[in-house]
């Protein structure tokens, strides 16, 4: 059995594990460290989530509040992300970034490495270079015959099974550099984050506001008259940056929130209407149904039930 919790265990900094599910059982390293520096160990089986077994789906959205990264060694994995649907076939990763819901596909005949982390494991120079913090990061990265990332996640899950054979201090810190290179190696392929230099100073400015604020305020006045701008200098920056226009941006961040709560949480409509500034859920229901030709409970029904399964 496999276990893909949709939290790390209580205390939990790093988990590193093999799919392999295939014809075989699949195993799981069911070790983390937790803040105090304590080596825990916990079976599988006992964990709250349980697990998945052979033939088995994970069906139901998840949005944790750590790292997914999952490479594929053989097989193709079908991983949905923000409502998009992923295919990793042998050489591809997947970065599955907190706050995003996701939800797993047919397992059954995949095998790879699966590397879940919480932001601040890393060192804070890791975290400004791989740009962790940055947002829109690429889910997909091509990594085929590139051999530097095949010897990093070799060498850390190397070490992430070798307690034991250095103090525990020094093994935390191995296991911490360790992923620090398998991070900057992914961030550094090609289609990977955009450096700061190549989006425009206005943008980034915006882009920063706008995932602040974007549940106060949708109107792009507001955001300029906050950041000293005009409106249509906001528009031109969006434009060239993302080649969309400033209003789009913003509302493209309010129903990325609002489909994630209405796929994710059990919140009712009022709630997430009020959560997301409007000013009444009849208001929140046009604007939701005009861009996706669905009712929110609709699109929630949809999402957590979808024909043909994950």
């Amino acid at each position: 059995m496999f276990v893909i919790p949709s939290r790390l265990w209580p205390g939990g900094r790093l988990v590193v594990s093999d799919i392999n599910i295939g014809p075989k059982v699949g195993r799981c390293c069911g070790r983390f460290w937790s803040r105090d520096g304590e080596f825990r160990t916990e079976h599988p089986r006992c964990h709250p989530e349980g697990g998945l077994r052979r033939g088995r789906r994970f069906t139901t959205p998840q949005r944790p509040d750590f790292h997914h990264l999952i490479a594929t060694v053989s097989g193709t994995l079908k991983q949905e992300v923000d409502f998009t649907m992923y295919e990793a076939t042998p050489g591809s990763w997947l970065w599955v970034r907190p706050g995003q819901v996701h939800r797993w596909g047919d397992l059954s005949e995949v095998e790879g490495h699966l590397v879940l982390f919480e932001s601040d494991f890393l060192d804070p120079t890791t975290m400004v270079a791989a740009r962790l913090e940055t947002l829109g990061g690429p889910v997909q990265y091509d990594a085929v015959d590139d051999h530097a990332v095949d010897l990093a996640i070799e060498h850390l899950c190397h070490e992430f099974g070798a307690v034991g054979a250095s103090p525990l201090d020094v093994h935390i810190a191995i296991l911490r550099h360790l992923l620090s290179v398998l991070v900057l190696r992914l961030a550094d392929r090609p289609g990977g984050l955009p450096s700061t230099t190549e989006d425009s100073e206005t943008f980034r400015r915006f882009r920063e506001a706008v995932e602040r604020d974007f549940t106060k305020t949708h109107q792009v006045a507001d955001y300029a008259r906050a950041l000293g701008y005009s409106p249509r200098t906001l528009r031109r920056a969006t434009a060239s940056a993302v080649g969309t226009n400033a209003k789009e941006f913003i509302d493209e961040r309010v129903m990325l929130e609002a489909k994630r709560r209405l796929a994710h949480s059990d919140e009712t409509a009022v709630r997430i209407a009020v959560h997301l500034g409007f000013s009444s859920a009849t208001n929140f229901s046009k604007y939701f149904q005009s861009r996706t030709g669905q009712s929110p409970i609709q699109f929630r029904n949809a999402a957590r039930h979808p024909r043909g399964g994950a």
